[in-house]
């Protein structure tokens, strides 16, 4: 009984949260990035994971609701990473896209304020640094970093 009170407390003192962003390549090797409406910068499409969704349900959500990315084919984890910037308890994973359909980009709304396939020449200028790292890493072959 005092075990499961300690474990059910610890819940509330120590929650964890994890998010999933999705790296999503056209066949023209664009890549797709959105601009929220409540932070600066451009990102890779994503957000939380919601009790009881598995992180590729999650990543299936919200390419849908950010991107209206519909997936073909099973992503590849590319890696899970510490977002230490928003939490020492928030992490992050990214999944490579390539197989999905995309008929039209969603108009601006009350979250994404822009959504868009840009060239890897020609990347907005205010994209977000762990926009940047990701894409290095995974096209140029940078070291993966443990962190967002």
């Amino acid at each position: 009984m005092v075990s499961r009170m300690i474990t059910f407390a610890a819940l509330f003192q120590r929650p964890m949260t994890l998010g999933v962003r999705g790296l999503v390549l056209d066949p023209a090797e664009r890549v797709l990035l959105v601009r929220h409406t409540y932070v600066p910068g451009f990102y890779l499409p994503g957000g939380g994971v919601e009790s009881g969704e598995t992180m590729l349900q999650a990543l299936a959500r919200e390419l849908q609701e950010e991107g209206n990315v519909h997936l073909l084919g099973a992503p590849a984890l590319h890696g899970v990473y510490l977002n230490r910037r928003a939490s020492p308890r928030d992490h992050v994973a990214l999944y490579v896209v390539r197989h999905f359909r995309c008929d039209q980009l969603p108009a601006p709304n009350s979250e994404i304020a822009e959504a868009g396939f840009y060239p890897l020449d020609a990347l907005p200028p205010d994209i977000t640094p762990a926009t940047r790292a990701r894409l290095l890493e995974y096209l140029d072959g940078e070291p993966i970093s443990p962190y967002w």
